[in-house]
């Protein structure tokens, strides 16, 4: 089995991601999702999740449809605090799978199989608002699962990575505070959600 992970600058991109590869016949269990709990672009517009659920477990479902999203909740996973997560992931980010002795989510990417440097780049990318999918499937199915992720626009985390390093950014840092997207990259993700015409409803 290999891991496939793809960033997307909002929800709503994920999600259609994830719908994409369940109806590919990609089994739920198999896949997951983990965004910051402060983004949740969704019909375009930005929801904020409720400072109340903060730190709480898995439950109090925010709506994701069926399949793996209609489990869709609050997680607390250390180094990142509460997101909104699903899946496999999570479960192995928070300690809480077995054999995992300590939570966070680069520790969670290194034992999926993936190197750390692209680990803190992707841990990264959703301490600052974006939505990390990430799908196990068999070798010989890579290619496909790769190609249906692209269709949804992920973000070119090399490139965003090159970027963060000319500000300053060396790698991700547990202790540093959830980003909490201003108004110009709110508008950005609207913008997106409309220009990729999947905001509208059916």
């Amino acid at each position: 089995m290999k891991t496939v992970n793809r960033s997307y600058d909002s929800y709503a991109q994920a999600r259609a991601a994830v719908e994409a590869v369940e109806k590919a016949g990609i089994p739920s269990s198999d896949v997951s999702l983990i965004a910051n709990k402060h983004v949740s672009a969704e019909h375009g517009h930005v929801d904020h999740v409720a400072d109340t659920a903060a730190g709480a477990g898995i439950g109090g479902v925010l709506g994701g449809g069926a399949g793996l999203l209609a489990g869709l909740g609050l997680l607390a996973i250390p180094g990142l605090g509460p997101v909104v997560a699903v899946g496999w992931l999570g479960a192995m980010a928070v300690g809480a799978a077995a054999g995992v002795a300590t939570g966070g989510l680069v520790g969670a990417l290194i034992g999926a199989g993936v190197d750390q440097e692209e680990a803190a780049v992707l841990s990264e990318a959703v301490r600052r608002g974006g939505t990390l999918v990430t799908v196990r499937v068999p070798d010989d199915e890579v290619g496909r699962i790769e190609g249906l992720l692209s269709i949804h626009r992920p973000t070119d985390i090399g490139a965003r990575a090159a970027t963060w390093r000319k500000e300053g950014w060396k790698t991700f840092d547990p202790d540093a505070p959830a980003y909490l997207p201003n108004e110009t990259e709110i508008e950005r993700m609207r913008r997106d959600w409309r220009d990729e015409g999947m905001g509208k409803q059916a």
